[in-house]
């Protein structure tokens, strides 16, 4: 898999999920505090820019393997 980078446009602390967004991509990519690696949820902040991998789900693609860079 592919790492890329983006930002945390949006964190919705209280269920545990946000989304990221990227350059040149109209639609953001959600993901889940399960999909963190070496980063916990509360220390997440919009703005922040992360690394990540992008893979599909039922709901369409989502981000995986979160960190923090």
């Amino acid at each position: 898999m592919i790492m890329e980078q983006g930002r945390i446009s949006r964190i919705v602390s209280d269920r545990g999920f946000g989304f990221i967004s990227r350059d040149g991509k109209d639609k953001d990519l959600f993901f889940h505090s399960k999909e963190l690696s070496g980063v916990v949820f509360e220390d997440l902040r919009e703005g922040d820019t992360v690394s990540f991998e992008v893979s599909e789900s039922p709901k369409g693609p989502n981000a995986t393997n979160v960190s923090k860079v």
